[in-house]
């Protein structure tokens, strides 16, 4: 009798160190990537995550669920302290060993490329999605107009005019460009009208959201230095 109690004990004690060398932190075996991934460290092309038990309260930390939910904490785009974080929901899908993670922030839609994963670590390398290619040559159409616009030096306000280019998600133009008339005004507007119809596709097509007022229309253009700049 007296073997057996000990043999329990030996057996007890044995759980117990298992589960505190591994910090209490639930492992599904069946899926290693199932947990949350905090302490990002960025190298070249890869970040490097560590397991954790949760997600802190005041750091970036991903958490995968079983469900095919996710939950990022986060502080946003802005890198100004004292920052704030906050939880970002959406969904995760594995396909082979690229993890596609939609969120409700922008980008909407992205990829992970697993290079390695152990119960401790996981190692990711991004992969440019649709939606960033997508918007990739919408910011390289505007990039084009805008060195269009800029073309020609503001010497005479009353040379230069202006358009509503864009399409806000809600309605309405993304805002204002000066331009000068002595371009190629008819291939500028056309210009225009691309990437504006472009934009109200790439809205539809990634269910982009936006504000529904409007950008306050300009009075007029003047010439400061030797550049446009819009009247209100």
């Amino acid at each position: 009798m007296k073997k057996r109690i000990l043999l329990l004990a030996l057996t007890l004690g044995i759980m117990s160190v298992q589960c505190s060398d591994n910090g209490s932190v639930a492992i599904n075996e069946d899926n290693l990537l199932i947990g949350n991934w905090v302490e990002p460290n960025y190298s070249e092309e890869k970040t490097v995550y560590k397991r954790a038990a949760s997600l802190p309260n005041e750091a970036y930390g991903i958490s995968f669920k079983e469900d095919g939910s996710l939950v990022e904490r986060s502080s946003g785009w802005c890198g100004t302290p004292p920052l704030t974080f906050f939880n970002i929901n959406g969904s995760w899908e594995l396909d082979g060993t690229l993890i596609e993670l939609t969120k409700e922030d922008y980008p909407s839609h992205l990829g992970w490329r697993i290079v390695s994963l152990t119960h401790d670590e996981l190692v990711v390398k991004r992969e440019i999605t649709e939606q960033e290619k997508d918007h990739r040559d919408l910011m390289d159409l505007y990039n084009e107009i805008y060195l269009l616009s800029l073309s020609e030096d503001c010497l005479d306000e009353n040379e230069w005019t202006y358009t509503a280019y864009g399409a806000k998600a809600c309605g309405g133009p993304q805002g204002y460009i000066a331009y000068s008339n002595n371009i190629d005004t008819e291939a500028f507007l056309e210009k225009i009208e691309e990437y504006t119809n472009l934009e109200k596709a790439y809205n539809i097509k990634w269910s982009i959201v936006s504000t529904c007022d409007l950008p306050q229309q300009p009075s007029g253009v003047e010439c400061v230095n030797g550049y446009p700049v819009l009247k209100y």
